[in-house]
C-alpha cells in the first residue's frame, strides 16, 4: 500500500482487498498497467484466433458462477390452519349460514356450536355465525307459522258449521 500525498490522513485498508496483495487498480499518481480494465490476461486480444475447443467444454480459464444453495427447508408442522387465526373463518359458522336457506333448525344448532367453538378457539367468523342464528331462527318462525296456517285451514274446511249432512 503505498502512503498518502502529505496533507491527507491516512485511511484504513479496503475490506475488499487481500493485505499484501495487489488491488489490480492504479494507485494514486501511478500509470496503469497495459492491461484493458476488465480483461483476463488470458483472453485473445482483437484479430487474434482463440484456441480451439471440443464442443460443449469450457474454457480452463473460464469458470461460471456457482448457483446459491437453496435455503433449509423448516420442519413439517401440524396439520390445520397456521397459528395467528389466518386460516379463515370458523366452517360451522359457514354452515349455519348455508343451512339457514337449506333446513333452519339444523342452522340454529350449528350457529350455536360455532359461537361456543369461536368463543374457545378466537377463530374469525363470529358475524356469520350470528347471521346464520338469525336468519335461521326467522326462517324457523316462518316455516312453524306456516305449519300451523295450513293445519288451521284443513282444520276450518273440514268443519261444516256443526250441522250433519243426512
Amino acid at each position: 500500500m503505498s502512503h498518502p500525498p502529505p496533507g491527507e490522513p491516512e485511511q484504513p485498508p479496503s475490506p475488499y482487498e487481500q493485505p499484501g496483495q495487489p488491488s489490480g487498480l492504479p494507485q494514486w499518481g501511478q500509470q496503469p498497467d497495459q492491461q484493458q480494465w476488465g480483461q483476463q490476461p488470458d483472453q485473445p486480444q482483437w484479430g487474434q484466433q482463440p484456441e480451439q475447443q471440443q464442443w460443449g467444454q469450457q474454457p480452463e480459464h473460464q469458470q461460471w458462477a456457482q448457483q446459491p444453495a437453496y435455503p433449509p427447508q423448516g420442519p413439517y408442522g401440524q396439520y390445520g390452519p397456521p397459528p395467528g387465526g389466518g386460516g379463515g373463518p370458523n366452517t360451522m359458522a359457514i354452515l349455519s349460514l348455508v343451512f339457514a336457506f337449506v333446513f333452519a333448525p339444523a342452522g340454529i344448532v350449528l350457529g350455536h356450536l360455532a359461537k361456543r367453538q369461536i368463543r374457545r378457539t378466537g377463530e374469525d367468523g363470529d358475524q356469520l355465525a350470528t347471521w346464520g342464528l338469525i336468519l335461521s331462527y326467522v326462517f324457523t318462525a316462518i316455516g312453524l307459522l306456516a305449519c300451523c296456517g295450513w293445519i288451521a285451514l284443513a282444520v276450518w274446511a273440514n268443519s261444516d258449521g256443526g250441522g250433519t249432512y243426512n
